[in-house]
């Protein structure tokens, strides 16, 4: 049985993604756009519309045409949505590449995308070039400059007439971003002009973001969080987006402080800094209305934790919630409303374990992953979801789209899921990720959020392993200890037999410096299944 939003359907403009989002430069082009967190640099919305305008004449003065694939391998960087915007409006596809990725990662992106450009930077060349050398690549733009390469100035300079390309919203992609590869090699996820401008234009009703708004990006614009939420969202409604290229808590606290930040889109990991590290004292962060946390799923405890030491015990103050989404929905689905920004006839506060709500012109089933039926009301399902946000299929892998996109044209998530009476979603963990032991299901999720609980742990994630007699799946917590603790592994197995039922008890612990996650935060259970 779908389930629909308690929101009603909003309005999808029928507009490329950069005539939607810098709209807002022409109702106030001196306000600023983009300011870079570390430099102070400004990038105003009347500059940001025509930088985008010189940057679509000249990729087009160099040959690209629509459809053409433009690579883009940048940390966050006021120039990052100068360049994204000018490729889509050249009627290109931006294809970002995850800056952490060596150079085989990269020549795999290169040559699976097709991509004719590379842009990049000086201190990523090292990698762009061995990459370059493996890829059917042009031309490798860097954007601050090299002897032998065009650079930002380029791009924005010369007489190149400026070009109008005709978009169908629909069906034209806009942007190619890669699967995490948790699993398997990385998949080019389809995204279409219609898919970003229906996810920005579906999350207003439920963050009323305003033109006052200042918004911290930390998260890489290469994800698609990061390119969605933090930043197409914030220039779509006139605020402005205060970039970082990459997380140090002293940076991050700084910048909100002295930017006077008002709103942070970030992962689970920050929010465990801003709940533990003695650093999060020193520093003014009263400009903070709202932290949205996103990416991987975040603990209740861990969320009112890092709420209440940001409140300094007020009753009220910023408000730390969740959403969820997918690259694959472009990418949210879900999440928690402002303050005032509740469904129609709801006004009761959202669970701080709870995603929140499904989106305008969203619908949902929960579906047994044993029995292919809708879950009973108030059981657990595999969450699949149906909208104008869903991808329009992998690249150059039409098995793998029909694995996860059905005919009817529902996304099956792969996440196992339960909605309460109210219609609030809670992602209770990954399908193939939850350990089968005797006839239960196990989620490392939980276990892993009981463990973070603990005043001596820093950090946890948990996997199945087999054991060689019973050949059950046994959970294996994989710990990083807090600054001083000498916590053993007795403890924490001890600790847990009291917090949980038996079957969910940690047979095995393994103390580690830091649990690899992806650049999103997501725990990269595989990397921890070859050591194991």
């Amino acid at each position: 049985m779908a389930l629909a939003s308690p929101y009603p359907d909003v309005e999808i403009p029928d507009l490329s993604v950069p005539q939607f989002v810098l709209s807002a430069g022409r109702e106030q082009p001196d306000a600023p756009a983009l300011i870079d967190g570390l430099k102070g640099d400004t990038i105003t919305h009347g500059q940001l519309a025509a930088y985008v305008d010189r940057v679509a004449a000249n990729l087009h003065a160099r040959g690209l045409r629509k459809g053409d694939v433009v690579a883009v391998f940048c940390p966050n960087t006021p120039w990052f949505p100068v360049v994204f915007h000018g490729i889509a409006a050249a009627g290109c596809v931006m294809s970002p590449i995850n800056s952490l990725y060596t150079p085989d990662e990269i020549a795999f992106q290169l040559k699976d995308s097709g991509a004719r450009i590379l842009i990049t930077i000086s201190l990523f060349m090292d990698r762009a070039g061995a990459a370059v050398e493996k890829s059917p690549v042009d031309e490798v733009i860097v954007l601050d400059g090299l002897e032998g390469h065009a650079g930002m100035l380029d791009l924005l300079g010369g007489e190149a007439p400026s070009v109008q390309v005709d978009i169908d919203p629909a069906n034209d992609l806009v942007t190619l971003p890669y699967s995490s590869g948790t699993t398997g090699l990385p998949k080019g996820v389809m995204l279409t002009h219609r898919n970003l401008v229906a996810n920005v234009a579906q999350c207003r009703p439920l963050i009323a973001l305003g033109a006052e708004e200042r918004i911290i990006a930390v998260l890489p614009f290469f994800h698609i969080y990061g390119l969605t939420v933090l930043m197409n969202q914030g220039l779509a409604w006139g605020g402005a987006v205060v970039t970082l290229p990459r997380f140090d808590l002293e940076d991050f606290l700084r910048t909100i402080q002295d930017q006077k930040i008002t709103r942070a889109f970030v992962a689970p990991p920050i929010l465990l800094a801003l709940a533990k590290h003695p650093l999060v004292d020193s520093y003014d962060l009263s400009s903070l209305t709202s932290i949205l946390s996103g990416a991987a799923p975040l603990d209740e405890s861990l969320a009112l934790a890092a709420q209440d030491r940001l409140r300094k015990g007020a009753p009220d103050g910023v408000t730390v919630a969740q959403g969820y989404g997918m690259t694959e929905l472009s990418p949210v689905s879900h999440t928690t409303p402002d303050h005032g920004q509740e469904p129609p006839g709801v006004r009761s506060e959202v669970p701080k374990g709870s995603v929140g709500y499904a989106l305008p012109n969203t619908e949902c089933r929960l579906v047994d992953p044993a029995t292919g039926e809708d879950a009973a009301a108030g059981e657990r399902g595999e969450l699949w979801v149906r909208g104008p946000q869903v991808m329009k299929g992998y690249l150059n892998n039409e098995q793998a789209t029909r694995d996860t996109l059905d005919a009817d044209g529902w996304l099956h998530t792969g996440d196992v899921a339960v909605v309460d009476e109210e219609g609030r979603y809670t992602v209770v963990d990954r399908v193939k990720e939850l350990i089968k032991y005797k006839g239960y299901q196990v989620a490392p999720a939980e276990l892993e959020a009981v463990l973070i609980g603990h005043p001596e742990i820093a950090d946890a994630a948990v996997i199945g392993v087999k054991d060689a007699e019973s050949g059950e799946e046994l959970p294996k917590a994989f710990v990083v200890r807090g600054p001083g603790s000498q916590v053993t592994e007795e403890a924490v197995m001890a600790y847990m037999a009291e917090k949980v039922a038996p079957h969910k008890k940690i047979r095995f612990v393994e103390f580690i410096d830091q649990v690899p996650k992806s650049a999103a935060g997501k725990i990269l259970r595989k990397d921890l299944k070859n050591r194991a």
